[in-house]
């Protein structure tokens, strides 16, 4: 099971009630931190959630509204008890952002990792999750990111029995390991069905609605995406500054055939989001306005 809680859903800056840009993921006691805006900390602490188990952060970009709120967050997690190694991913020029950011949260009690995304498409693995990046249209250097969780394969019976595989290794074999046996090699696919269709997240902000996006989303059981302006006739805006109006994130979420739509990072002037909903549920239905601290609990398909 993937837990998603939307800590901010505000874009530029924060205002009553509405925090700045930040999304947590939690799996198996393991947390992913992507962007972390002013009011991040304040969201987790109403929440109840623990700082401790945060093992990975992922930068959008740095725009200041994405990332003032990092100092604070590494001295909270430090403080919490955390020792092991952290993971901090983002666009090019991410070691020189940490390092002038952090002249005001040293001595932290852990090591940081920082992997700066250089190429247009960007995978890794880290704690049951697979982190995808693609480049995004903005101001500056900006990414997008895909979380998957990859579902085990079904343990099949009939198969083991049909490639003879002796009932002591099926339990190691199910893990995924394989074994040398009577010299004899076993492979896990002797055991294992077919693949099974995992959970697949996407988290898109600031950016144009550029095509590439529409194959990174597909098929996702949850797609997060900006909606810095709702009304139509903020277009030329939304141009001008690279960012969506909210029938433009509608529409990536049709063509890329996603379950749910959850807007977000909503301009300061957009007092009352709501008001531009219903217009957008024409273009897709599964739309929902985003809140802070707005969570859903996602499990794999019976």
């Amino acid at each position: 099971m993937l837990d998603i809680c939307l800590l901010g859903c505000g874009g530029s800056m924060p205002v009553p009630n509405r925090s700045l840009t930040s999304m947590l993921v939690s799996i198996n006691g393991s947390k992913l931190l992507i962007d972390c805006g002013e009011g991040t900390q304040v969201s987790m602490k109403i929440l109840g959630c623990g700082f401790k188990t945060i093992d990975t952060i992922c930068f959008t970009h740095y725009h200041a509204d994405h990332i003032a709120g990092l100092p604070g967050m590494l001295l909270t997690i430090g403080n919490s008890g955390r020792t092991e190694l952290l993971t901090i991913i983002g666009p090019t020029g991410l070691k020189n952002v940490i390092n002038g950011i952090t002249v005001i949260s040293p001595m932290l009690p852990y090591e940081l990792r920082l992997i700066e995304v250089e190429d247009n498409y960007y995978s890794i693995e880290l704690n049951n999750m697979i982190i995808h990046t693609i480049n995004c249209e903005h101001t500056m250097e900006c990414l997008g990111y895909s979380i998957e969780v990859k579902r085990r394969k079904k343990f099949d019976k009939e198969k083991a029995q049909l490639n003879d595989v002796p009932i002591k290794l099926w339990s190691t074999l199910q893990r995924g390991e394989s074994i040398n046996f009577n010299g004899k090699f076993f492979l896990p696919n002797m055991v294992l069905g077919d693949e099974r269709k995992g959970i697949k997240i996407c988290y898109i902000t600031d950016t144009r609605p550029i095509e590439e996006l529409i194959n990174f989303i597909k098929k996702a059981e949850l797609f997060i995406c900006e909606g810095m302006y709702g009304d139509d006739k903020s277009l030329e805006k939304a141009i001008k500054n690279k960012h969506m109006i909210f029938k433009e994130a509608a529409t990536l979420a049709k063509l890329g055939n996603v379950k749910e739509l959850w807007l977000t990072h909503f301009s300061p002037a957009l007092m009352v989001p709501e008001d531009y909903l219903e217009q957008t549920k024409n273009v897709f239905y599964n739309t929902i306005i985003g809140k802070d601290r707005l969570s859903k609990s996602i499990n794999f398909e019976k």
